[in-house]
Order: C-alpha cells, then sequence, then structure tokens
C-alpha cells in the first residue's frame, strides 16, 4: 500500500507534502484524491458549529483554537498517516498545519478551504459521521461509518454493508433514507437498539442479503440464519462468521443468555473484523485470530466494564479497536492503557 500512496503523491507533484517535514497547499482535485486513501486522515479544523452546518464526509473535526488542539489530535491521529487539512478559506488549516508539520505529522492544506471545495461543486456533508479508511490485502478501500451506538455501515468495492440499522434511539436519530439500499444487513439480536423492522425494510430491496440470528428471523419472517460458529461464504471476497455472544455475570445471565445471539466476524478481502454484538470477555474470545479492526462494547449492565473491554482487547489483540455501544461509560483511559499492547484504540461517537 506505501508504494501505491507514493505513487499516487508523485504523480501529482506532492511527495514532499506527505513524504517530508513540510507542508503544502493543494487544490480541491488533488485534495480530493489524497483523502481517498486509508493512509490519509482528513481533519476539519473549524468550529463544531461550522463543522455541523455543512463538513467533507469522513472529516474528523478538532478545533484548532482549542488549546489541548494538539493532545486531541495525537490521541485521534497516528502519526503513520498523513493529515489532510481543511477550515473555512484556508488560513485557520495553514496555522494548524505549521503546528502539525512541527510535530512531526505530514500534511496537505486544502487552498482555499471548503469555500474553494464547495465553489467546485464537490460533496458536503451536514451529517456528523466520523469515517475510518482500511485497505484490504489487494488494496481496495473500507469505509467504516460511525452512525449511532451499535449501529455502523460499511462501504468495499461498491457494496453497502450495515450492521444492526436503528433509525432513532435515545432522541438520535440516523437518516437511513439519504442511503443506498443495502447488499448485506447484519443482526446481532432482536434488542430495539439493535432491531429496527422497519428500518431493515427501508434498507432492503430484492438483492439485499439479510442475515441474522434466528430469534430476528423469526420475527421478520425472513432472513439467512446463523448460529454460534456457523460460516457462509457470501462472495468470493466476502465471508462472514457467527460468533457467541452473551452475559456471564450473574444476575446479568437474563439480558444475553448464551446461544442465542450472535457477534460477527467479516473477513473483506482478507481485512478480518470483528463486530462482537452484546456481549462480555467471554473465553471463545480465546479463539478469534488475525483481528484486523474489532468493535467491543463497553456499558454495564448489559455488556462489558472497561476492565473487561481491556482485558477483551488483549485477548483478540486487534489493530485497532472501536469500543462501541458505550453509553455514557468514560473511555477515555483506555487508548493510554492499550498503547503498550500496540492496540490502536479510537473513540467515536457510538
Amino acid at each position: 500500500m506505501r508504494k501505491i500512496f507514493i505513487s499516487l503523491f508523485t504523480a501529482l507533484g506532492l511527495l514532499s507534502a506527505c513524504g517530508q517535514q513540510k507542508y503544502e497547499n493543494v487544490d480541491v482535485d488533488a485534495f480530493a484524491k489524497i483523502i481517498d486513501s486509508a493512509d490519509v486522515v482528513l481533519l476539519d479544523v473549524r468550529t463544531p458549529a461550522e463543522y455541523a452546518e455543512g463538513h467533507i464526509e469522513g472529516a474528523l473535526n478538532i478545533d484548532q483554537a482549542l488549546d489541548d488542539f494538539l493532545q486531541q489530535v495525537r490521541q485521534h491521529v497516528d502519526k503513520s498517516k498523513c493529515v489532510a487539512v481543511y477550515c473555512r478559506s484556508g488560513k485557520r488549516s495553514a496555522n494548524a498545519a505549521n503546528r502539525l508539520t512541527a510535530e512531526g505529522y505530514r500534511v496537505v492544506n486544502l487552498l482555499g478551504g471548503i469555500l474553494a471545495w464547495q465553489k467546485a461543486e464537490m460533496p458536503v456533508s451536514a451529517d456528523s459521521y466520523e469515517i475510518d479508511r482500511f485497505t484490504t490485502n489487494s488494496g481496495k478501500t473500507v469505509k467504516i461509518i460511525a452512525l449511532r451506538h451499535a449501529s455502523l455501515r460499511l462501504q468495499y468495492d461498491g457494496k453497502e454493508i450495515q450492521i444492526d440499522p436503528v433509525a432513532e434511539l435515545n432522541g438520535r436519530t440516523v437518516d437511513y433514507g439519504r442511503m443506498p439500499k443495502a447488499d448485506y444487513i447484519f443482526v446481532t439480536h432482536e434488542h430495539h437498539d439493535h432491531f429496527d423492522k422497519s428500518t431493515i425494510a427501508q434498507l432492503t430491496n430484492e438483492q439485499t442479503r439479510l442475515i441474522t440470528n434466528r430469534r430476528c428471523a423469526d420475527m421478520l419472517g425472513s432472513g439467512t440464519v446463523m448460529a454460534n460458529g456457523d460460516a457462509l461464504q457470501l462472495a468470493d471476497d466476502i465471508k462472514v462468521e457467527a460468533v457467541p455472544a452473551y452475559n456471564t455475570t450473574e444476575g446479568h445471565l437474563q439480558f444475553h443468555p448464551k446461544g442465542r445471539d450472535n457477534g460477527y466476524v467479516l473477513t473483506v478481502d482478507g481485512l478480518r473484523i470483528y463486530i462482537a454484538g452484546d456481549t462480555e470477555d467471554v473465553p471463545e474470545m480465546a479463539q478469534l485470530h488475525d483481528i484486523d479492526v474489532a468493535f467491543l462494547p463497553c456499558n454495564q449492565p448489559y455488556t462489558m466494564t472497561p476492565e473487561q473491554l481491556i482485558r477483551a482487547a488483549r485477548t483478540i489483540r486487534p489493530k485497532v479497536l472501536f469500543p462501541y455501544h458505550k453509553g455514557q461509560t468514560d473511555l477515555s483511559a483506555v487508548p493510554e492503557q492499550l498503547k503498550t499492547d500496540g492496540i490502536d484504540v479510537r473513540i467515536r461517537q457510538y
């Protein structure tokens, strides 16, 4: 992937921008090509209010005026990534680019900011969804879009994959009507924060493949049923395995009894993604190997404590960990606690 990345910047005449300790201003066309790489973090350095009004899809928002701006960047952005930075017109992002370059980051800055982006009629999103990009074995990109709570959306090679799609929860909504029909929908279990019959119907057409546990299939009257231990080859480059998800703490066993619910391991062109569903740190996690990306839940009494989350992460040893289904749980200390384990912990809006 690094050779492809370097070739891209060489072709654009931008190798100095993301290969040396000097940032460079780039125009809209070049910026658009750069941010489509999994090796790039897109950073919007405007205020949250500006960001909410409209931003480039997938941008992480950290206001450059914050006292802890650099601290937040260090927490969320690995120095192995190139940072593509923008603001309204280019002035604040240039300031941020200078500061980031001094910190050792490789940086490119959008000349003219989002105003130039909009003038060129490039797409702007008003949805504050964070997007993480990962590269598969053959160099394709998997985009993982953080929706809400336990709902996430994956895009890969023109395919749309939805996990536990729920339109409304605790007064927060996801507008699935603006999304394409899904090629695959995975549902872990029937609780209302994971199973939304109307949203599933909204995302479904004749080509959609719906994969659920037995309970959800019975409630829907359709779907491919997977039990713990089952595996399906959905396409030449997409495989799914259903894995156990259940409670182990006395007094909590009724929430997610053993054998009823599913977690899923998706293998997408060699990239292995573990979506745990609602579970505690069950012993079967020791059987999971070569996990690239893991989604682990953390909110008691229904799933894991932060201590269980850390223990599960050290058992699975994913390259990247997303704590999700976290409610009001304070997970601010988790990235530092797992840093020595070589696990990249990313806190998103789940």
